[in-house]
């Protein structure tokens, strides 16, 4: 009897571990529902391809991809740095490597393809159906990530989620209702995320 009722304390022990370990996960604050990212031009990454345009030189005009390494390269320029420029930032710097060749080049610069520098690019790991990193868009919310990793598995935490966030050089953790959001249709769960955020999204314990 008393080795029966010692293994119900035990259990019952470990039980209220995981609960106290589970609240203490989620101690950190509740993400804001409105925190817009700032206005910004688009910058370019690597994995973005980008259309050059030479007014009257077509045989210089083409479409490149963004390299691994943040480069670029074309038939007059070669490893050109593109990744963390605007379109319009880099147009300027391929007319003045152009100039070298052609005189007074007109360049126009648009993007194809959109990945984005590592540094916006949005990371979803743990308990998503797709766990991946995507390229943030102006005005992206928390569903929009989910439906683009295809929502979250049977044994994701949904409500003990949380938001890794850099603002102003200093890092917060933010507590993020997705069970609310997607199971009870609580649109004030959806908050809106901002460039370079990593969505965390633990297993359940029960």
């Amino acid at each position: 009897m008393n080795l029966f009722r010692r293994a119900v304390m035990e259990r019952g022990l470990a039980l209220a571990a995981l609960a106290l370990l589970a609240a203490c996960r989620t101690r950190y604050p509740l993400a804001p529902a409105e925190d817009n990212a700032p206005l910004h031009d688009y910058l370019i990454g690597p994995g973005d391809s980008v259309n050059i345009l030479v007014w009257r030189n077509p045989e210089v005009s083409l479409t490149v991809a963004v390299r691994p390494d943040g480069k670029i390269s074309t038939p007059l320029v070669e490893d050109l740095p593109a990744s963390g420029k605007t379109s319009t930032q880099l147009a300027r710097d391929i007319e003045q490597a152009l100039g070298k060749f052609i005189q007074q080049p007109v360049v126009t610069v648009i993007v194809t393809n959109f990945s984005g520098p590592y540094a916006e690019q949005i990371r979803v790991i743990g308990e998503a159906a797709k766990p991946q990193a995507l390229p943030y868009r102006l005005g992206m919310s928390l569903m929009d990530v989910l439906i683009a990793v295809g929502g979250i598995t049977d044994f994701a935490a949904g409500n003990k989620a949380s938001i890794i966030r850099v603002r102003e050089g200093q890092q917060q953790q933010l507590r993020v209702r997705i069970d609310d959001l997607l199971k009870d249709g609580d649109i004030s769960a959806n908050i809106m995320m901002r460039p370079g955020d990593v969505l965390l999204i633990p297993e359940s314990f029960f």
